[in-house]
């Protein structure tokens, strides 16, 4: 008798088939009549009419819906609706108020690497809205002392120094970054309408969340007093100079940092400051597009930005006061002159350095300086008296990259901790110290650093003396870090099988690489 041959499929399986090729199928129809879709926008509109309809298109479903035509609505009327997240907010028509006023002083074309060569193959269109850039916004504004609210920790019980996010940061290496394609930033919600009302005082498009990360604002309570908080905080974010037809140009301070004094019930703000830091030979990166795509070519460059700085005229202060009748006892003169107060001195109960409160606003936002990382000639002196390797690294922009993946790895943090000094430094900082014939021994330490520098980042393991025992250019450490571990040549860099980053464990090591290379000269 002749074996059964196989019955007819499950009821359930046939059903999950059928649905499954449904699936496929409505996909197929989606993804098609999206292409069609993108074809008919790109005829209607040209390349730069449907870059400009993109930039507003921000869920990219080629229908502009009311909240992402505004901006351009706002631009051709003059007229800006108050924000959902502003009309939440009740003012107190006796409440107090701030007076903030805007110091500016553009950036230093000079400084731009670009200019070694007079912005040569740079379009004047390209650098317009930078080179326009020229004052402040608004020179000054009175905002209510309530809105500043968002800078109260979240609970009462917070330690001196203990970081909170304001606004969280949202990016990281894994979830990539934001478009470069968008000229009006989204309007803000929440905590967000203060920032963006402060950073509108330099420029009217700032972008309280920055592209890359880490993105977002970031306190900790640097004193506090029976009645007041002194607030550290830091704050990422960048502006866009270009409007349509001109393609987008990003501007992108490397912070935003300061302090706010405020009551712990928010009525009453004693000071404010919010400034980029201007320490630093470099402290602006820029972006821009060459084209209307995001993948269009994309040119770089970093500079010098002397002052961009927010800072209270003084104590916030009420319109009207009142007795305990309710009878007004003074009231703001009509031409604008403040009520006139002595205010009590704050005695601070607990409080920690600036220094310490800023440390730990860094390290919230990047981990990887859990160890320090010290300035260049500081970093060789330390190695010197405690005998160590210098673990440098020296680039030209930010390092976003290295920083956000394998430098904040806590095998690297460990071995970085235990055996070297670490510094971190321009290229432009060293040519400075390298010119500077004041001190032979610094100009010396930076001559053999940059004899081993490559563009954008090089890595350097050195001795305390300056000397050089290995090094490893960034982009050469990707490149080995992605290919499969049989393909990759060199021993020096092979991968362990401890870990399962290859990034980390062939970082790891390059730094052991140093250490065995470095015996002979650190022996007792």
């Amino acid at each position: 008798m002749a074996a059964p041959g196989p019955g007819p499929a499950p009821p359930r399986l046939a059903l999950a088939l059928a649905l499954l090729a449904v699936l496929v199928a409505i996909k197929y129809y989606r993804d098609a009549e999206a292409a069609r879709q993108q074809e008919l926008a790109l005829k209607s509109l040209g390349n730069e009419g449907l870059f400009l309809f993109s930039s507003l298109d921000t869920n990219k479903d080629l229908y502009l819906s009311p909240e992402e035509f505004k901006p351009i609505a706002e631009k051709l009327t003059g007229v800006a609706p108050v924000s959902e997240s502003e009309e939440e907010e009740t003012p107190d028509p006796d409440g107090e108020t701030l007076s903030i006023v805007a110091k500016f002083q553009p950036l230093l074309m000079e400084t731009m690497t670009k200019s070694k060569d007079g912005f040569l193959g740079i379009s004047h269109v390209a650098l317009s809205g930078l080179r326009n850039w020229t004052a402040p916004a608004a020179p000054m504004s009175v905002l209510l002392a309530r809105q500043f609210k968002a800078f109260l920790p979240p609970k009462d019980n917070l330690d001196l120094g203990d970081p909170w996010w304001i606004i969280p940061s949202e990016l990281n290496i894994f979830t990539g970054y934001l478009s470069n394609n968008r000229f009006y930033p989204p309007p803000p919600k929440g905590k967000e309408v203060i920032i963006h009302k402060l950073l509108s005082m330099f420029h009217p498009r700032p972008f309280v969340r920055t592209r890359f990360a880490p993105q977002g604002a970031v306190a900790c309570i640097q004193a506090s007093s029976s009645f007041y908080y002194s607030v550290a905080f830091r704050i990422h974010a960048e502006f866009q100079l270009n409007e349509p037809p001109n393609f987008p140009f990003w501007f992108s301070p490397g912070q935003f940092t300061g302090y706010i004094v405020l009551s712990k019930d928010s009525s009453h703000v004693r000071d404010f400051r919010l400034f980029v830091p201007n320490n630093r030979s470099l402290n602006v990166d820029m972006e821009w597009l060459y084209g209307a795509s995001e993948n269009s070519n994309m040119e770089v460059d970093i500079g010098y930005l002397p002052q961009m700085e927010l800072e209270s005229t003084g104590p916030s202060v009420p319109t009207v006061i009142h007795d305990e009748n309710g009878n007004v006892l003074d009231s703001r003169d009509p031409s604008g002159e403040p009520i006139q107060f002595v205010f009590e001195e704050i005695t601070w109960q607990h409080e920690i350095p600036w220094q310490e409160a800023a440390h730990r606003l860094e390290v919230a936002m990047y981990p990887f300086k859990k160890i320090s990382y010290l300035p260049f000639t500081e970093a060789f002196e330390r190695a010197q008296a405690e005998k160590k390797l210098v673990h440098s690294i020296l680039l030209w922009g930010s390092g976003r990259t290295l920083r956000e993946t394998v430098l904040e790895s806590s095998p690297i943090l460990a071995l970085l901790n235990e055996s070297f000094i670490s510094s971190w430094s321009l290229v432009k900082e060293l040519e400075e110290l390298q010119s500077n014939r004041e001190n032979e021994f610094y100009s010396k330490l930076a001559k053999l650093h940059l004899e081993k520098y490559n563009f954008p980042v090089e890595m350097i393991i050195c001795l305390p003396n300056g000397t050089v025992i290995h090094h490893i250019n960034a982009n050469y450490f990707l490149d080995i870090t992605s290919m499969k571990p049989e393909d990759v040549e060199s021993s020096i860099f092979s991968f362990s099988t401890n870990f399962e980053d290859p990034s980390t464990a062939t970082y790891l090591q390059f730094l052991k690489e140093g250490l065995h290379r470095a015996k002979p000269y650190l022996q007792p």
